[in-house]
């Protein structure tokens, strides 16, 4: 598995080992013990699979009071995919680091509990796949608008199909300090 280190050390790019011929391919989508090797020492509870359609957008999400970490993969098509730090306290607060996710580059991502996570579909549909590392809980979903000009995001889509929820989201400087993680060393 090679590792692609980001500019928030804490999120990770990886590209595990795929071994392909004539018939197809094989790859381990996780083992606890290689990523525990590259850092990623933590407890999945939960795996999610969702389908959208091209010039869907989708966050940026995060759960407050249980906070979710992502290993997050495309089983089939093309996203970009969004990691943004909103911990209070945190050197990296307000960056986000981004990463296109496709089955052909079978790339996936770690983001740790405490960011905001979003995507959007760059092909005709995208199959994403991800592991949590907490429940989730409706109840404590928050966000932020995934066209916060002070983010400087290059979403690579300028009108995407937003829900009703994540269209109503605020700018990260908006958003109460009561309603945002707290950076733990």
């Amino acid at each position: 598995m090679k590792i692609i280190r980001t500019s928030i050390p804490e999120v990770v790019l990886l590209e595990p080992a795929v071994f392909g011929d004539s018939r197809g391919f094989f790859l381990e989508t996780y083992s606890a013990s290689k990523y525990k090797n590259v850092g990623i020492d933590a407890d999945f509870v939960q795996d999610n699979h969702s389908r959208s359609g091209e010039n869907i957008l989708r966050g940026l999400h995060y759960q407050l009071k249980h906070p979710q970490g992502k290993l997050v993969r495309v089983a089939r098509g093309r996203v970009f995919d969004v990691a943004l730090d909103i911990r209070l306290g945190s050197k990296t607060f307000g960056m986000a680091v981004w990463a296109e996710l496709s089955d052909e580059n079978m790339r996936q991502l770690y983001v740790p509990p405490g960011f905001a996570h979003g995507f959007c579909v760059l092909s005709d549909y995208a199959d994403f796949e991800y592991k949590c590392t907490d429940y989730y809980h409706p109840d404590d979903e928050g966000g932020i608008s995934w066209n916060d000009p002070e983010l400087n995001i290059p979403w690579p889509i300028k009108s995407p199909v937003l829900s009703d929820k994540d269209s109503k989201y605020f700018n990260l400087s908006d958003v109460s300090h009561a309603n945002l993680p707290v950076f733990t060393a």
